[in-house]
């Protein structure tokens, strides 16, 4: 803690809230959590990551804008909470930032950006879409202005918060829940219905011009009046010296008399190799049911997953996407072009140790430096890590798609280090994947990454070696692969080992173990001639017992199993004690004789409510049509009287027809305290709908199903225990708060 700065703690637990919060309420299934430590990063943590989205082809139609096309504004509200925050998040702060950055940090509305996904996935509206784009940095100049070449734009029709906002605020504003898009003039008015339909607001702001200028109008007068000609000169040209003064690190030199007990403990408490598993559970890591890799891997789930894979398109096919990260804050910082390379090196081994093709690869780039100053060596901390970075991409023949930067990673006195981060991207089938996860028995050996005197990769021999591995893979001969990051292979081994709880026989030395390695390859062999001998490999050991051996010294399990868990618990809990008292409940007891009539339904029919914040319906209702069910589902839409009339319409029309009603997970309402489900338990309370639930359960031998979002409704309505729906009194069950916000599913 220091003057000016919320303490280490409340940074890193506020900040991991709020971005679980946001993902976990749009239905973001989160594969990888990580932190990353260094001294640099007390001030302004690290936080990266990046997204896949996929959509059918069939879905996309791209066709550029013409005069007369119109753009709509999809989704949220425009307010001053989102002026500014691009540029906050790339600027130096010091001990003030406090008192006067506070309003920069945009309010996000998740429930809305949810309703977009829905929209999205409707082929009837996306058909539509000429051109799309996200309102992040620079608001409605940049999401409406890169659209076309010719526009004129009405900022009196963008949706506002609250009214006062000027031009300039209108204009700039920033938010993750709204879309520019657009639309041919004649399919404006079917666009918007369709949004409708998802309780989204679909607004026209502007059309597309012939005559090459972007025209904002404020009050039928022109604010802004700029032509394409000027806006595609990018600005004024700037140019600074930067003086490369790195060189070669000693960071994967050998180590020497290394104690294999003490190391082993010291290395994994070491917090950028321990776990952290609480920090990753407060995130939602199967909402979709396309998650193929468990965040922790095991029996005991302590195993982390060194990749994330998740099936695309809904699920139905054997297609996956598999991504992972490669960084290492100590490498980076004795040498930023080595460093670089290593991040590149580090992402793509561990894609490649699923068991997909180092050929399909892309990558994507995040980096972040100190505030730029005119030294000339400042500049030429992140000139190094950009040529490392370009040098890898040569070397691999792999290009990075798009990125991040900022150049402000200071307060006061603290710079945060050189950070280059990669991101690896590939396409492969789910079913052919394999894990890190040791189950027990497999003989391991250990494949390094070809490097000179100076560690720099031979990119030729590290091709060939990708291609080796794949092909194991591929032939079955290898079924497990992890990837050296830090701590080196004693630290991969262990942590594979602990998810099932087995031990490891080690025939390499103690020095060996803990020699600090990234990118490098331990996989098991089956037979090991059928692994090519072009390439140098190293038998590390044997899976055998439940404790770690080398030289003849031995590490208990419950002893590495403590020093890895343990050093995090306290500020990411995986536990935590229980409060008050629950008691038995008898469902049984509560409602009286058991009802049967024995009736049968060849296809039953399921009815599922979706409302605002609802984020599993889709999953929900496709395990149903796989069982062989009809599902219908209804938008509960609240934009308007008339919306709340026609839904509770809707959902009573839906239950007269249906078999089964499935309330489905999520975060209505935002899951605001006392649980989201009282805001669907009010709707169902609604005397036709009640009533309707009390015929389809108690007359029509229904069923009621409640998940999740879905089971609190289902205790608020008194449907558990009671069987009906009733008032809650101070004596019905109710929910106890989650208090370490941990998500299991």
């Amino acid at each position: 803690t220091m003057k000016g700065k919320l303490p280490q703690r409340a940074i890193t637990q506020r900040a991991a809230a709020g971005f679980s919060s946001y993902g976990n309420q749009i239905g973001l299934a989160t594969g990888i959590v990580d932190e990353v430590y260094h001294e640099g990063y007390k001030a302004k943590r690290l936080e990266t990551g990046f997204v896949v989205g996929g959509a059918r082809k069939e879905m996309v139609y791209r066709e550029a804008p013409q005069a007369g096309d119109v753009v709509v504004l999809l989704g949220g509200e425009t307010g001053r909470d989102g002026c500014g925050g691009a540029t906050g998040s790339s600027k130096a702060h010091d001990a003030h930032s406090v008192e006067t950055c506070g309003a920069e940090v945009q309010k996000g509305n998740p429930l809305t950006e949810r309703k977009l996904q829905r929209l999205f996935l409707n082929k009837n509206a996306t058909r539509k879409i000429k051109k799309c784009n996200d309102f992040g940095a620079g608001g409605v100049s940049v999401a409406i202005g890169e659209l076309a070449d010719g526009l004129l734009i009405d900022l009196d029709k963008v949706p506002k918060k609250y009214e006062g906002l000027n031009g300039t605020e209108l204009a700039i504003s920033e938010s993750q829940e709204r879309m520019a898009v657009v639309v041919a003039e004649k399919d404006v008015e079917e666009f918007i219905a369709l949004a409708a339909e998802e309780n989204l607001s679909a607004t026209p702001v502007a059309v597309v011009t012939d005559n090459g200028r972007m025209k904002m109008t404020l009050g039928g007068k022109a604010i802004v009046d700029i032509s394409r000609e000027f806006l595609n000169t990018n600005g004024v040209k700037q140019e600074t010296k930067a003086e490369l003064t790195d060189g070669v690190t000693a960071w994967f030199d050998k180590k020497s008399g290394v104690d294999f007990v003490k190391e082993t403990e010291k290395v994994l408490s070491d917090l950028n190799v321990c776990a952290k598993k609480g920090l990753s559970e407060t995130f939602d890591s199967t909402i979709g049911a396309r998650t193929v890799y468990m965040p922790w891997g095991g029996k005991t789930q302590s195993t982390p997953a060194i990749a994330m894979a998740a099936k695309i398109c809904g699920g139905e096919t054997d297609v996956c996407t598999v991504s992972a990260y490669g960084y290492s804050p100590y490498l980076m910082e004795s040498s930023p072009f080595i460093g670089a390379i290593y991040s590149i090196v580090g992402s793509v081994s561990k894609v490649v140790a699923t068991g997909a093709d180092y050929k399909a690869i892309r990558l994507t780039l995040q980096e972040f430096f100190q505030r730029m100053t005119s030294d000339a060596k400042v500049w030429g901390v992140p000139t190094s890590a950009l040529l490392g970075a370009v040098y890898a991409q040569m070397g691999l023949g792999l290009g990075a798609i798009g990125g991040k930067d900022s150049m402000s990673g200071t307060f006061e006195s603290i710079h945060v280090p050189p950070t280059l981060i990669s991101f690896a991207l590939a396409p492969a089938k789910a079913s052919k994947l394999i894990t890190n996860v040791l189950k027990g028995g497999e003989k391991l050996y250990y494949i390094p990454v070809p490097k000179d005197e100076q560690s720099v990769p031979n990119f030729d021999a590290l091709k060939e070696v990708y291609e080796e591995v794949y092909k194991q893979i591929e032939s079955g001969n290898a079924t497990f692969a992890t990837v050296v990051e830090n701590g080196g292979v004693g630290a991969a081994v262990i942590k594979s080992a602990l998810g099932n709880e087995v031990g490891v026989s080690f025939a390499m030395s103690a020095d060996e173990l803990y020699k600090e390695g990234y990118g490098d390859i331990v996989l098991s062999l089956k037979d090991e001639k059928a692994f090519s001998d072009k390439i140098q490999k190293t038998y590390v050991g044997e899976v055998t017992g439940n404790a770690f051996v080398c030289e003849g010294k031995k590490v208990e399990m419950k002893k590495a199993q403590n020093a890895y868990l343990s050093p995090l618990e306290s500020v990411f809990a995986t536990t935590a004690p229980a409060v008050g008292v629950a008691e038995n409940c008898d469902y049984l007891l509560k409602i009286g004789q058991a009802r049967y009539t024995g009736a049968k339904v060849a296809k039953p029919r399921v009815f599922i409510p979706v409302f605002p914040g609802t984020n599993c319906e889709l999953d929900t209702a496709r395990k149903f049509r796989l069982a062989g069910a009809e599902v219908e589902t209804v938008v509960v839409k609240n934009r308007s009287a008339k919306d709340i009339e026609e839904s509770v319409a809707a959902i009573v029309k839906a239950i007269k027809n249906a078999n089964i009603i499935a309330f489905p997970g999520g975060f209505s309402g935002g899951d605001e305290p006392d649980g989201s489900g009282k805001f669907i338990a009010t709707t169902f309370r609604n005397p036709y709908i009640a009533e309707q639930v009390e015929e389809l359960l108690n007359v029509r031998d229904g069923l009621a199903l409640g998940i999740c979002n879905g089971f609190q409704a289902l205790i608020k309505l008194g449907l558990v225990p009671y069987g009906k729906v009733c008032e809650m009194t101070e004596n019905s069950p109710t929910l106890t708060f989650n208090n370490i916000s941990r998500h299991v599913s």
